[in-house]
Parts: structure tokens; sequence; C-alpha cells
């Protein structure tokens, strides 16, 4: 076993207990903490296998981006002054794009996602996609940990359900044993593009591999809407009249849940994945954030797709999620810094069944973790705001200098150790080029 340590002018744990060690240091042991503490606590004769100092800067629990889809990357700006959150919407502004894309337009794609995720302080993402065979692997190659949820659309047409449920099982399959990848199902919609049918089918399959479900939900009220009138009651009580409640699930969005039917949620595996700044951009709203987490619900944040949002930045979406929940309820305190750190760290871990593996510095966990520079404009003074508070509202992702996840540097000093950005970006800017082609003809 390799132990490496690392030091740095402060450790802010996000934990349960909110432990901040000034001039504090963590060993890391192959993948895992297995110390943390004050330096002047340290043996003064241990040798480590190697020794980083990171200086003036931060160290925080990497981010969890909790609900993307990093193929999108190659639309990027295709949807400008158009809403995707509507089936019609979606349909004719990104589907019929997809139906010109080729499999081999995707892996660009993902790894300039995955850059601009490192690049701004997320270890770890949820994403939902088809072609998963040509996403798996430039992930791979990124280092980081995710969820990769395979993406059905099947309209209620059986050829296309039998196709889809199809892939879905061999690629949850093909991630059985994976150490930092683990697969799960995506029905894009329940109730809209997804049959009950389709869904039943998508339950067993979940049961199968243990998995869970990424889907999208409430961004409008077209599943409320099918379930009233074929059923008489709300998308969310189907679903817990269907058990789909007992399964992992993260509904993103998740603006027009009843709040009437919170209640079902008490004690499930169910988390709302908000994404404030997609919620914005396509005129939808926001999820109902505090009445989520008065209710008990797990609250995780997102980015979503970058075709118009545009931007991976997850220290963006903490900011947006205080303010927004500040002028909606017309209270400044409406939601504490704390609790929106927490959605972007342990809720996104809980939101995936790994808190006990990440999402906080403790020892025992794995080495996802960030830095910070302190010498970058916002936080002065130190003594004036706290931790929390510039970190949600002070700062952006182009303070993180570093980036680890499972032990590996990702990203050291401002430099990319697993990616090439701009191999990545040249050949993103070839296959954008071949869609626009196609498009035109």
């Amino acid at each position: 076993m390799k132990n490496q340590l690392i030091t740095s002018r402060m450790v802010a744990c996000l934990d349960t207990t909110d432990q901040i060690y000034k001039d504090g240091y963590l060993v890391i042991e192959d993948d895992r903490i297995v110390e943390i503490g004050y330096q002047k606590d340290l043996p003064k004769n241990r040798k480590y296998d190697s020794e980083v100092n990171l200086g003036n800067r931060l160290v925080m629990p990497g981010l969890i981006n909790a609900h993307t889809h990093t193929p999108m990357t190659l639309f990027r700006g295709h949807v400008e002054g158009h809403t995707l959150f509507s089936l019609e919407g979606w349909y004719n502004t990104i589907r019929v794009l997809e139906f010109d894309m080729t499999p081999d337009m995707l892996p660009s794609a993902v790894s300039v996602s995955c850059a601009e995720m490192i690049r701004t302080g997320t270890t770890c993402f949820v994403d939902q996609y088809f072609w998963m065979d040509q996403i798996v692997p430039s992930v791979r190659e990124s280092g980081m940990r995710a969820v990769l949820a395979y993406g059905i659309v099947e309209l209620g047409k059986e050829e296309a359900r039998n196709r889809e449920l199809a892939a879905a099982a061999a690629f949850l399959e093909s991630l059985k044993d994976d150490h930092l990848l683990t697969g799960w199902a995506g029905p894009h919609a329940f109730f809209v593009d997804n049959s009950i049918t389709a869904m039943e089918l998508e339950k067993e399959l979940v049961e199968k591999y243990n998995a869970g479900f990424h889907t999208h939900f409430g961004t409008g009220q077209e599943e409320n809407d099918h379930c009233r009138k074929a059923y008489g009651h709300s998308a969310l009580t189907q679903l817990n009249e269907m058990g789909f409640l007992e399964y992992p699930i993260i509904a993103a969005h998740s603006i027009t849940i009843p709040i009437a039917d919170l209640h079902l949620l008490e004690g499930k595996p169910f988390t709302v994945a908000a994404a404030p700044s997609s919620g914005m951009r396509n005129a939808a709203g926001v999820a109902p954030l505090v009445e989520l987490l008065e209710a008990g619900v797990n609250v995780a944040l997102g980015t979503d797709n970058v075709t118009n949002n545009n931007s991976y930045d997850m220290f963006k979406e903490l900011s947006l999620a205080g303010k927004l929940m500040a002028l909606l309820h017309k209270d400044a305190a409406a939601l504490p810094t704390r609790a929106i750190l927490d959605m972007a760290t342990l809720g996104g871990a809980r939101a995936i069944g790994k808190e006990d593996e990440i999402g906080s510095l403790e020892v025992g966990k794995k080495a996802d973790l960030i830095s910070l520079d302190l010498d970058e404009i916002g936080w002065a003074p130190m003594g004036g705001q706290d931790v929390y508070t510039a970190i949600v509202y002070s700062i952006t992702g182009q303070h993180v200098r570093d980036v680890m996840v499972d032990g590996k540097w990702l990203f050291r000093n401002d430099d990319w150790l697993t990616v090439n950005y701009q191999q990545a970006c040249a050949e993103l800017e070839i296959k954008h080029s071949e869609l626009a082609a196609k498009i035109k003809k």
C-alpha cells in the first residue's frame, strides 16, 4: 500500500460535525483517507511515499453533479430561445438533432464534459443517455466517478421498447464489477415517453442489477395530467401505487412535484436533483427546495445538459439555489448556506447510495477531494464571512486548483492529468461540423 500526505491552509470536511482544520492535513492510503487532523499534531519523523503541500488552499470534498447528459455538449447553443422542459420542445429541438447524430460524435463531447466538470471541482456525476458504449471509455479515461443511466425512450412502441430494454440490460451487465462506474436505468420521463409496460420491465431490470432510476420528473404538468386522467391522481401517487418508490430514484428537476404528496416520500430512497440554471434558462421554474427539505426529502444539485445551461460549474448552481429560494420565499434566510452545500456533496452521495463512501472528508471514506485557491478573489475578509458562505456565494469553479478521485490526481496546479482538453475540443469541433452538415441536407 502507498500513502501520501497532503497539507493545506484549511481542510473543510463537510461531515456531520462540520469539522474544519486550519493548517490541516490528510493521509491517503491508496484510495482512502486514513487520517485527518492538524499539521501541528503530525509525528515529526514519519515517512510517506509522497508529500504534497498545497499551500494557501482550502481542501474540501469533490462536488457531485446529480443530473447531466455529457454527450449533449455537442448541441451547446443549439436551442437558445427554446424550452426543453416539454415533450414538444424537447422533441423538436434535441430529439431531431439526435436523429442525425452518429455514435462516433459522442466520445469527444463526453471528454469535453468530463474535463469541464473536473476543472470546476466535480468529482462524481450522474448521467443519462443512450449509446453508452461510446460514453463509458471517455469517462473511464477521465478517472471520474460516475453513475451512468442508460436513457430509454420508447413512446409506447413495442419495437422501440424491446430494443431499448435489451440495450439497457446489456449495459447494466457490462458495469457489474466496475470500480468507479455504476450502471442505472434511465427512463427519460415516466408516463410521458415511457409507458406503463416499459416501466414495469424497467423495474425488473433495476431489481435484477441492484440499480436505480435516473429520470426527468415534474418539468411541467404532462405526467400529472396523464395520471390524473388515467388513474385519478398525481404521477407521484401512481409511482407509489406501482411500488416504484421502494427503489432508488433520482427525479431530475421536480419543479411541479405536488407539495401535498411529499409525505409519500418519507423514508423512501427518492432524491430530487434540482438544476437551478436549467430551470431558469428553460423558463420552467425551480424545485420547491425549502418544502422538500422540510418534508425530509433528499435533495441534490445538478447542471443538466449544457445545450442551454450552458455551464458545468456546480458552484454557480450552489449560488443560484440559495438566491432563488430567498427570492421566491421573500426570505433572505430561506435556505441556509450549509444546507445548500450539503446538496452538492452528501446529498448527491445519498442520491446514489454512496454516502458511506463519498460526499465528505472522513477517515475510511474514498479520497475524492478538491482544493480551492485562497489567494484568489472573493474570500476576504475571512473574519467577516464564514467559509460556507464564501464557497456558496463568493467563488466559482475557476478557484479550483487540484482535483483527486479515488486517491489519484486528475487535475493538479491548473493542469489536467487524465484528459487532453484542447485535443478533445478540437475533435468536438470536427464532429459538430459533421452534424451541422447533416442537418442542412
